[in-house]
């Protein structure tokens, strides 16, 4: 892209923030969700997500969901890390996992709402996204419980192994004043 091309992206870029930061209200107004509405938002069987499944089941040759589901959440894990750009939108806006593979950008209740949509379409209809919230401090992470174990999935702190649930939900620090809710796209829990 030559200089004159990208000075008129870099106007175009401007002006829709622009429009975007006017509209503010009303979009946020027609984008609200309630926090029991956000199952919906988990997509596993969404044409790209089941794609990206695919592409990382076929890694493994014949995938065996009992061999092969702990390495395939790993590759999951750093595929959304590494192909997703953390990104802050000047507005409350929910991206659809497909948004997120198509654009490559979310934050990170996106990132983890895609992360569980390839979850579960690798085979795990039991992963869920989990946020607590304890004094304005949110945390975000997706989790799976396989063969007795939990696993965390966190873009914050890494993979981490956890002998039950309640070890991990032990680790997030909560107390009886936090807030905590899980969902994936059967179900939505307040779990504090």
């Amino acid at each position: 892209m030559d200089e004159k091309a990208l000075e008129r992206e870099l106007r175009l870029n401007q002006i829709y923030l622009a429009i975007i930061s006017r509209y503010k209200d009303y979009i946020e107004e027609k984008e609200h969700i309630s926090v029991a509405e956000l199952p919906s938002l988990v997509t596993p069987k969404n044409e790209l997500v089941m794609k990206k499944a695919d592409e990382i089941k076929s890694s493994f040759g014949i995938f065996s969901f009992k061999s092969n589901f702990y390495e395939a959440s790993v590759d999951s894990f750093y595929y959304v890390k590494n192909n997703v750009e953390d990104v802050a939108l000047p507005l409350e806006f929910w991206l659809a996992p497909a948004d997120t593979i198509k654009y490559g950008i979310g934050d990170v209740l996106d990132k983890n709402i895609l992360l569980c949509s390839i979850l579960i379409a690798l085979g795990n209809p039991a992963s869920k996204v989990l946020v607590s919230v304890n004094d304005g401090n949110r945390k975000v992470l997706t989790y799976y419980e396989l063969d007795g174990k939990a696993y965390a999935l966190d873009f914050a702190n890494g993979f981490k192994k956890f002998e039950s649930k309640e070890l991990l939900l032990k680790s997030l620090g909560m107390t009886d004043d936090t807030i905590a809710y899980e969902f994936n796209d059967s179900l939505y829990v307040d779990i504090s």
